[in-house]
């Protein structure tokens, strides 16, 4: 069906984004290692993540795209293009006017995000250095937002998706140049890397400008307006904002009861961006494919689409999460050791990663599945629910983070963190069945189960390869080592779904290649 291919298209294009991402990171860790310039930058690094997070990345589909479709069904293509228009000027005063007050507040700013750097603290100085140079990005982030949400409404997943790519493409690039150059100072590099990551939303910004300018699609004309409609398109936007970029918030925070012990930030920082890989993929694609679908079908009156659109998604979020947390929960160890364990790196920091990443792993269904069924509400206008949800698994992680730091250090963040994606999860699911109601199909109901079953039996056979294989002792050696158990787990996977009756791999294949 379409919808598999949709999210399968996005999917792909987050998966080769992510592992941009890591090429990145295992620069970084290379380079900086786990110290204090590192926390340092992962602290100024927040902001531009939450923006990106918030906006550039699909989260203000929420809003946009359900509004963005009633002015087009009801008043043609020059009334959607010139809301968009509106909406991508008014994103650029207020931003610009954001930037500009947040770099005049910087040092309190960055003590608020890291209360344990103090104001004698070297860290405090780099931080504000660090997140002056990424400001650009969040002025970048608003129209960037508004153009991906266009293309996104009228199906154009494969241009936006791919766009992502180019974020993290550009800083690979800066960070290979600055390490194969003759001058390698820390602090330097630092402010290199700070610097690059507005030059990499422009590059964004640009991927996504053209495919729209190309295109039938229409963002224009540009103008700033403060009226009804964009008050309107503010107070949807506002609750859905906070909802998507709760993950983000609770990470801020999580950092920020870390910065009370050296390397803690980084060791989360790494652990996070390893769960982020399945969480990226499957929670973007999901999300950004499942609200165009569930508005159109509102619209139409169809209860077949919505039906099908909310088993499907389902049933693809539980079977990508679960094998995923799976197999991060078994293997942790040996990825961290495989992808950071190099130069600046340590043997310690491998340990400490490893554990706070087997504890994120516990929560990655629950954060999934939040995302699966946040569409839901987002269709039919509603932000305010997802929204509570998501600060009631903000305050699980706030209150978690607190109690467990003292007797687990940086692990207990992570588990408050874990649990925090549940408690979200089980607060929507009981608001859909209470006001909505599920509407899942049969073969939803079937499959659920063996989906559970079939992770469950791929980690048993994980955890039994793991411990038959003979480490390499060099960093190429393991790398290669694990590719081949992360293939040994796919194959896995895929055969007992097979063997359980859930998916063939012909039928999987003939989904993927329909149109879109």
């Amino acid at each position: 069906m379409a919808l598999v291919r949709n999210i399968a298209t996005v999917g792909a294009a987050t998966m080769l984004s992510r592992v941009l991402g890591f090429a990145r990171d295992v620069m970084i860790a290379a380079a900086f290692g786990a110290g204090a310039l590192t926390d340092a930058f992962f602290v100024a690094f927040q902001m531009p993540n939450l923006a990106r997070r918030l906006m550039a990345e699909g989260a203000l589909n929420a809003a946009f795209v359900p509004l963005y479709l009633r002015a087009h069904d009801e008043r043609g293509v020059e009334a959607s293009g010139a809301f968009a228009g509106r909406v991508i000027g008014t994103s650029i005063v207020v931003l610009g006017a954001a930037a500009l007050v947040a770099a005049l507040a910087m040092p309190v700013i960055v003590l608020l995000l890291a209360p344990g750097f103090g104001w004698s603290d070297p860290r405090l100085g780099a931080a504000v250095e660090f997140a002056r140079l990424m400001l650009p990005y969040l002025v970048i982030a608003g129209p960037l937002a508004a153009l991906t949400g266009v293309l996104n409404a009228h199906h154009r997943f494969g241009a936006t998706a791919l766009a992502t790519i180019a974020f993290n493409l550009v800083l690979v690039l800066v960070l290979a140049a600055m390490l194969a150059g003759p001058w390698r100072r820390e602090g330097a590099m630092g402010h290199a890397l700070a610097a690059a990551i507005g030059l990499a939303g422009l590059a964004q910004l640009v991927v996504v400008a053209l495919v729209v300018w190309r295109g039938a699609e229409r963002a224009s004309p540009l103008a700033v307006s403060f009226g009804p409609e964009m008050r309107g398109f503010v107070a949807l936007a506002v609750p859905g904002l906070v909802a998507s970029g709760i993950p983000q918030l609770t990470l801020i925070a999580g950092s920020m009861v870390a910065s009370l012990t050296p390397s803690a930030i980084s060791w989360l920082y790494y652990a996070n961006r390893l769960f982020e890989l399945p969480l990226g993929i499957v929670a973007i694609a999901i999300g950004t494919v499942l609200v165009p679908a569930f508005t159109r079908a509102l619209r139409a009156g169809d209860r077949a689409a919505l039906v099908a659109a909310e088993s499907r998604g389902l049933e693809l979020a539980l079977g990508l999460a679960l094998p995923a947390s799976v197999a991060l929960l078994v293997l942790a160890g040996p990825i961290v050791r495989a992808l950071f364990e190099r130069g600046a790196f340590s043997a310690e920091d491998t340990e400490a990663t490893a554990l706070a990443l087997a504890a994120l792993a516990l929560g990655l269904p629950g954060h999934v599945l939040t995302k699966a069924f946040a569409p839901a509400f987002f269709a039919r206008e509603d932000t305010t629910t997802p929204m509570r949800a998501a600060l009631a698994g903000f305050a699980v992680a706030i209150a978690g983070s607190l109690a467990l730091f003292a007797p687990l250090g940086h692990v207990g963040i992570a588990l408050a963190t874990a649990a925090a994606g549940w408690v979200s999860a089980v607060l929507l699911a009981r608001a859909i069945a209470r006001r909505i109601g599920f509407a899942l199909d049969a073969d939803a109901r079937r499959r659920l189960p063996r989906i559970g079953a079939a992770a469950a039996g791929m980690g048993v056979l994980l955890a039994a390869a793991d411990m038959l294989l003979a480490w390499p002792a060099s960093g190429a050696g393991r790398l290669a080592a694990l590719l081949v158990l992360v293939a040994f787990g796919l194959a896995a996977y895929v055969a007992l779904l097979q063997l359980l009756g859930v998916a063939r791999a012909r039928a999987l294949i003939g989904a993927l290649r329909k149109p879109i």
